[in-house]
């Protein structure tokens, strides 16, 4: 039989048991209902279906799926995964897609061709051509830019960038960085298999895996993988070799749960994956009232089989149950589940989601310390990012008492102790206090990823970019398959200026995953901090996305192409998943007037001063600095320039309160760009100066763009930006495409 291959004009839909696959409309439906896929996912599937008639190996689905760039295979395994997932809801089709060990996948079902006309109605396909999406598999952009007034950068702050991949990417993620060999006691454990009938219980089963994941990593003596490193394999892989490989470890802990009522089944196998032989396995039945403790107990046991001696304090730890209270322990399952989801997808109605369910466990059980410590972090984490709505001092204050709570009652508790530094770090930017308390955290919990991260993270708050490198690197060591994780440590290397080992960095985490957005965004940044290569970073941001757009906006404005980049801007729907509160208007704003028409940027400018000063009573911090930059940017832009400078004099002396080495440089640029609007060079090349030589400007700004920038333009001229010029010679750049500072591009 030829190959299935389908055009766009062709009308034919594939049906299979109760699934309907439309290429044309790019959805699968089941019994006339959607199914959620991401594009790629349904990449997969469809290349399966069109190609029915023959096993097809690994090396052609990657190509098929991703054409053009080299990923990891784990990324057509967990596709797999999921279609799988998708189709057992269908009797007929627990197995349809059959694995060929060692070779590739085969679809086997049954397949139909129907008439697009013979369907009972018409699907309806995404305006922008994908698959329906499915939070988790394409992250939503959150708003593009912490202060509108970075009107030049703001695309970076947050904009997801779509990159084609080159075959260095091969050598990137596995002699580069290749693991050394595990030794035995080391362990991954994979995401457990929810076996209930009600599919509903899927955060009782992710919460129980991580429950035991968690007593595992306390014990010293065992290397234990983070679960954002596992969490994208199957239950089940068919080569647990190349799993163990990939994560760096010697054995792999597989488990199931099937929850009925009030009864639950436990399942869990440690397997030698070099192997494929059980080392142990158990089964755990329990009742939901005497469920608590059994993680311990599965944790011991894999402690005993892997030879890891136990201190007593971590005999005692495990022994340790985090709630007796059977609702508690019910709530804040379902709490984690939504907070990491809330993580995992950048997802702030998940996140805010949990907040009343941890509160809820503390209610039935006030001595919930783990539960009080989670909301805690939660709390901070949603302040540091806005509060997504919310009070964002309310939550400043909610989550200092909540984790000073789980202190008091569980002083051992290292989690306790990771609140209180988050706290301290997201709360009230307080990077010494901070840094002590993760530096206790990892006292109790020597190997605990997310305070070795923590840690990495306020180093570099601190401008010790090399401590900040080596506490992320032993973060990567138990969490090597985190792409999040390895693009911090690109951005790492970003603040420190060193461009080259930040693309490195960036482009491995793109190799481990293709759609890890923030690193994408970053590996563009480098680009052109690093170059000066305009045209290359335009090529790196193709696509209908908005936050895309927004990333080609301000490279457009960087080339002079002012015209074009509104353009571009406006194709832009001004809605807050796309902008903060009168971000766009500034944006639109400043584009006329650098294309000097004043009679369309003005009423711009208003609409932006009134959601600015709107803004100055909920901010603090490098925000509130930020929000008087914005209000002084719009009042330079409508031509009150004393009333400009007031703004931008406030904007600096709250600036000048904040000690933090990362943003503390950006925000200087910001005031000295400001200056130079208000054509002040007296008092911008000072400020500029300063924050040329601040550690962390790497990240935000590179002396090349001295040359290349055009908010400079106006004080280009003077003889104090001119010695500075000449100060930085030796960054120069010499591009054969560079446009002048001359050339504004009216057009």
């Amino acid at each position: 039989m030829r190959d299935m291959d389908i055009s766009l004009t062709d009308k034919g839909l594939y049906a299979f048991g109760s699934f309907t696959l439309d290429p044309l409309k790019r959805v699968l439906l089941r019994d006339g209902v959607p199914v959620p896929l991401s594009p790629k996912v349904f990449d997969t599937l469809l290349y399966l279906v069109e190609h029915a008639d023959r096993l097809l190996d690994k090396d052609e689905l990657l190509d098929a799926v991703w054409p053009g760039r080299v990923v990891e295979e784990n990324n057509l395994t967990h596709n797999i995964s999921i279609l799988r997932k998708a189709f057992s809801r269908d009797g007929t089709l627990d197995r349809c897609i059959v694995t060929s060990p060692g070779r590739g996948y085969r679809f086997t079902a049954a397949l139909r061709r129907v008439p697009r006309a013979a369907y009972p109605g018409e699907t309806t396909a995404p305006a922008d051509g994908g698959a329906v999406q499915i939070a988790g598999d394409g992250n939503p952009a959150p708003p593009p830019a912490a202060s509108p007034r970075r009107w030049r950068r703001m695309a970076w702050a947050a904009a997801f960038v779509l990159l084609p991949l080159t075959a260095v990417l091969i050598y990137l993620a596995t002699a580069r960085f290749a693991h050394a060999p595990a030794t035995r006691a080391s362990v991954a454990v994979l995401p457990f298999e929810n076996l209930s009938n009600d599919k509903n219980n899927e955060y009782f089963v992710a919460g129980v895996q991580d429950l035991i994941l968690t007593k595992l990593a306390d014990i010293g003596g065992l290397k234990v993988v983070s679960g954002t490193s596992t969490r994208n394999y199957p239950s089940r892989p068919d080569d647990l070799e190349t799993v163990a490989r990939q994560l760096g470890v010697a054995t792999i802990l597989e488990g199931s749960v099937q929850k009925d009522g009030n009864q639950v089944l436990i399942n869990v196998q440690l397997i030698d994956a070099s192997t494929d032989s059980h080392i142990w396995a158990g089964a755990f039945t329990r009742t939901l009232d005497n469920i608590f403790g059994v993680e311990g107990e599965v944790a011991e046991q894999v402690a005993a089989e892997l030879q890891a001696k136990l201190s007593p304090a971590e005999s005692a730890s495990l022994a340790a149950m985090p709630t007796r209270n059977e609702a508690a322990y019910d709530l804040f399952l379902h709490a984690e589940y939504l907070f990491n989801k809330g993580i995992i997808d950048i997802d702030f109605t998940s996140l805010k989601s949990a907040i009343p369910l941890y509160r809820q466990a503390v209610e039935h059980d006030p001595d919930f310390a783990l539960a009080w410590a989670r909301l805690s972090f939660n709390e901070s984490l949603l302040a540091w990012f806005g509060g997504g709505g919310e009070d964002v001092m309310q939550l400043v204050r909610l989550a200092r008492a909540d984790a000073e709570r789980a202190v008091q009652l569980q002083p051992d508790l290292s989690t306790a102790y990771l609140a209180v530094g988050y706290s301290d770090y997201y709360g009230h930017r307080d990077y010494a206090a901070a840094l002590k308390a993760f530096a206790e955290a990892l006292t109790l919990k020597p190997n605990d990823v997310d305070a070795l991260a923590a840690q990495g993270y306020v180093e570099r708050r601190l401008g010790r970019f090399g401590d900040a490198i080596a506490s992320l690197q032993q973060a990567l060591s138990l969490d090597p398959r985190n792409s999040a994780l390895v693009q911090q440590l690109g951005m790492a290397y970003l603040f420190a200026g060193r461009y080259p080992d930040a693309e490195k960095a960036f482009q491995r985490a793109l190799a481990l995953d293709p759609d890890d957005h923030y690193a994408r965004i970053w590996y563009a940044q480098a680009i052109e901090l690093g170059t000066g290569d305009i045209p290359r970073a335009l090529a790196a941001v193709q696509g209908n996305d908005p936050a895309l757009k927004g990333v080609r906006v301000t490279l457009l404005t960087d080339a002079r192409k002012y015209r074009e980049a509104l353009e571009l801007l406006n194709t832009i729907p001004d809605t807050v998943d796309n902008f903060n509160a009168g971000s766009k208007a500034l944006i639109q704003a400043n584009l006329y007037r650098l294309m000097g028409d004043s009679i369309h940027a003005r009423p711009l400018y208003e609409q932006a001063l009134s959601h600015a000063r709107a803004q100055l009573d909920v901010r603090q911090g490098t925000e509130f600095s930020n929000a008087w930059g914005v209000v002084a940017a719009a009042e330079l832009g409508i031509g009150h320039t004393k009333a400009g400078l007031a703004a931008i004099a406030m904007a600096q002396a709250i600036a000048g309160k904040v000690k933090d080495q990362v943003t503390g440089s950006d925000s200087k640029l910001d005031i000295a760009q400001l200056y130079a609007e208000a054509r002040r060079p007296d008092l911008a090349v000072p400020v500029l100066t300063q924050a040329l030589a601040m550690p962390g400007i790497g990240a935000y700004y590179s002396p090349m763009w001295l040359w290349l920038d055009p908010v400079w333009d106006p004080i280009r001229g003077d003889p104090r930006f001119q010695a500075l010029l000449k100060q930085y010679g030796q960054y120069r750049p010499v591009l054969a495409n560079a446009s002048s500072p001359s050339d504004t591009n009216k057009r």
